[in-house]
């Protein structure tokens, strides 16, 4: 844009040049807050594209919730683990349960206290606020410091973006979304995501459903057929999930 009013001083530029620039700025801006796979406002972690074996992570996101428990029963069945991305509020409610994750040797991290749909419009400092206030939740619960970050939704902007640089997280995001919030036929999700399966992806699944409950045990016998091994997301990407 600036390029372009300079330029205009010495030649003549048509006005819809810069309508034209303006609407790829909006385009690319707004495609870039919503889907956190391009990285485009800061640095996400969706996959490991360096892995050439057979190897993939499961995570769920907005628990820890009843349905939190029938997501481990199964995953405990066929010995896989996940990480888990949790809602502070959740935690809250259900501090037991977000124990039982734990205990069972899966991986947790930040998924912010509220997980409201204003999460994108929140300032920088509220941001701040509501990553810290979850941090401080997990590590009076558990004792651990944790250093993954989901932002809800997915959602990323400049904000968000000086949040984690302050308070030093890793932002972790997907390559291979179920939708598993928004389908509601089980085979439907589940052909999503076998059509998407490669080594190194990251699933994202919500362990908050009984329908996700279902596909899940038919993804890990597609998984276990294709011989892939399910991994936590700190072995896939080589990034330590929680401070030393």
């Amino acid at each position: 844009m600036v390029i372009l009013s300079f330029t205009s001083f010495f030649f003549e530029v048509k006005w819809w040049s810069f309508l034209l620039l303006f609407l790829f700025w909006l385009t690319m801006t707004v495609w870039g807050s919503s889907d956190i796979r391009l990285g485009y406002f800061v640095k996400t972690h969706c996959n490991n594209p360096n892995e050439k074996e057979r190897k993939i992570a499961l995570s769920f996101d907005d628990g820890p919730h009843p349905i939190t428990e029938k997501v481990l029963d199964v995953l405990q069945k066929y010995d896989v683990k996940a990480t888990f991305f949790c809602i502070g509020k959740q935690i809250e409610k259900h501090p037991e349960i977000f124990k039982r994750i734990l205990a069972e040797g899966h991986l947790v991290g930040n998924h912010s206290y509220s997980h409201t749909n204003k999460f994108g419009i929140f300032s920088t400092q509220k941001v701040i606020e509501e990553i810290q206030r979850t941090n401080d939740i997990i590590h009076t619960v558990s004792g651990k410091k944790v250093v993954y970050f989901r932002p809800p939704f997915g959602v990323t902007n400049p904000n968000i973006a000086r949040a984690v640089t302050h308070t030093g997280h890793h932002v972790i995001g997907w390559n291979n979304r179920s939708l598993d919030t928004v389908i509601e036929d089980e085979n439907k999700i589940l052909k999503r995501v076998k059509n998407r399966v490669a080594p190194g992806g990251i699933v994202l699944l919500h362990d908050t459903s009984q329908k996700t409950v279902n596909v899940l045990e038919q993804l890990l016998l597609f998984l276990q057929s294709e011989n892939y091994d399910v991994v936590p997301i700190d072995k896939l990407i080589n990034l330590p999930a929680y401070e030393t």
